[in-house]
């Protein structure tokens, strides 16, 4: 995981839990980070998988 998509998710975690436990449950705030978290988790998962890909399609070129 890139290290500047590490520092913005503990930010985002970080918002959640001081939204959740803020006396008004600020619930516009909470929602929106844990969206903001969860985007970032898929985009790592996707970007991860598409290397991954090219790593066997150049191991299969490598072959033949």
């Amino acid at each position: 995981m890139d290290k500047y998509l590490v520092i913005i998710l503990m930010f985002l975690v970080a918002g959640m839990i001081i939204a959740a436990t803020s006396q008004p449950f600020i619930e516009g705030l909470f929602y929106s980070m844990l969206g903001g978290s969860v985007l970032i988790i898929l985009y790592v998962a996707m970007k991860e998988r598409k290397e991954k890909q090219a790593k066997r399609r150049e191991k299969r070129r490598s072959k033949k």
